[in-house]
């Protein structure tokens, strides 16, 4: 047997009557020791994350001969934050302002439900910056303990899912799981429905993912794989009376181009706005591929910048190479999910944003902590390269040099 496939099969078909047996209320909310461990884990890479912070804030100032540290929440006021941010205080379109004017910064290109959320948090925390930290760490909580609890359900070894969690929360991009950004917030609505859908709680599955399609369109990702698990699962007539709940999701994107057309006249404003800013116009996979590929290796780029781009492509061949084994382990509704991410963010003009969308694919992480329980030495490994990694990219976000 091969030794990532237990990360990648599904756990034991029970019997019908089995499966379908309500689960009692109080367990589903128990915690587990296994669970506070994990929690435990996420407090303590927090805290991690914090010191990095407070020591970058005055060892790499944003000018040189300054005589006084930044404050305390600088480090994570930068880039996507402060889109999130101004939506939140301002609106999409504040003092009729939009796309056309002068200056836009093309904010319709980010979904409303974390500036929604962000917006209600601010009238119990005054400090804006403070109010996305504490979403994301109260997020981040939820969703590393949901990846546990799946990853205990695949992995058949002791510490899987302490393991799982150990390995995505030193991954490269962790740093945004901290940061005012919306991967903590998706997770936390995606991976437990998810474990819904698993268990075949359709209903509650669907809402969860339709909180996750009002903050990220990988929602829609989402969406689409626990359809296709629904189809795989049916069973019987009663089965099927579920089925209207797997549209759900699609409701907040619709509603979110209905908003964007009576202010703007176009239904994919969403998709323009990230057009314009962020060069995802439409561009066949092997083009996106060399154009990435000439920006990390044809000396067009700054050094900085063409790290960035050869990140790109190295999350781009794991993305590749992850559906490609869940295909071949017959995972299909996971290889739609992580398939539908790629196409996403393969077919722009260059890659953006792939290794933080490395995040969002939680059968990355249960593979890796199968070999990892299966081969001590990848641990080992794993860590001695992801350590620096990890550090490099918490520090490049930090000090505002992301991007290049």
């Amino acid at each position: 047997m091969s030794t990532l496939s237990p990360g990648l099969r599904p756990p034991p078909v029970r019997p019908a009557a089995v499966a379908a047996a309500p689960e009692p209320r109080a367990a589903r909310f128990r915690m587990s020791p296994a669970d506070r461990g994990v929690l435990w884990l996420y407090l303590l890479t927090r805290i991690s994350l914090w010191i990095t912070a407070h020591f970058a804030r005055w060892l790499f100032p944003a000018q040189s001969g300054v005589r006084e540290a930044a404050p305390v929440l600088a480090p994570f006021q930068h880039w996507d934050a402060n889109h999130y941010l101004h939506i939140a205080r301002d609106g999409y379109f504040p003092a009729g302002a939009g796309p056309g004017t002068s200056g836009w910064d093309n904010r319709e290109a980010f979904f409303p439900g974390y500036p929604f959320l962000l917006r209600a948090v601010h009238t119990v925390v005054p400090d804006w910056t403070a109010a996305g930290l504490l979403i994301s760490f109260v997020a981040g909580a939820v969703a590393v303990l949901a990846l546990a609890r799946i990853a205990r359900a695949y992995l058949p070894e002791k510490g899987a899912g302490h393991r799982t969690a150990v390995l995505f929360l030193l991954s490269p991009c962790a740093v945004f799981l901290a940061a005012g950004y919306t991967e903590a917030l998706f997770l936390a609505f995606a991976l437990p429905a998810w474990l819904a859908a698993m268990k075949h709680r359709w209903a509650l599955a669907a809402v969860l993912t339709t909180f996750g399609t009002a903050v990220r369109v990988s929602g829609l990702f989402l969406a689409a794989a626990i359809g296709l698990l629904f189809l795989l699962s049916a069973r019987t007539g009663r089965h099927w009376r579920s089925a209207g709940w797997t549209l759900l999701p699609a409701l907040p994107p619709a509603a979110y181009s209905w908003y964007l057309h009576a202010h703007t006249g176009d239904w994919m404003a969403w998709k323009h706005a990230q057009e314009r800013g962020w060069y995802r116009t439409f561009h066949p996979p092997w083009e996106a591929w060399a154009n990435t590929w000439t920006g990390a290796f044809g000396g067009t780029q700054s050094t900085g910048y063409a790290f960035m781009f050869q990140a790109e492509l190295a999350a781009m061949v794991v993305g590749l190479a992850l559906v490609a084994l869940l295909v071949r382990r017959r995972r299909w509704p996971e290889a739609v999910y992580v398939a539908l991410s790629l196409w996403a963010l393969g077919t722009s003009y260059w890659y953006t944003s792939v290794p933080r969308a490395t995040l969002l694919w939680w059968p990355l992480w249960i593979g890796l902590a199968a070999l990892s329980l299966r081969r001590p030495w990848f641990r080992t490994v794993y860590l001695c390269v992801a350590a620096p990694v990890t550090t490099l990219v918490a520090l490049t976000f930090l000090t505002g040099r992301w991007a290049g």
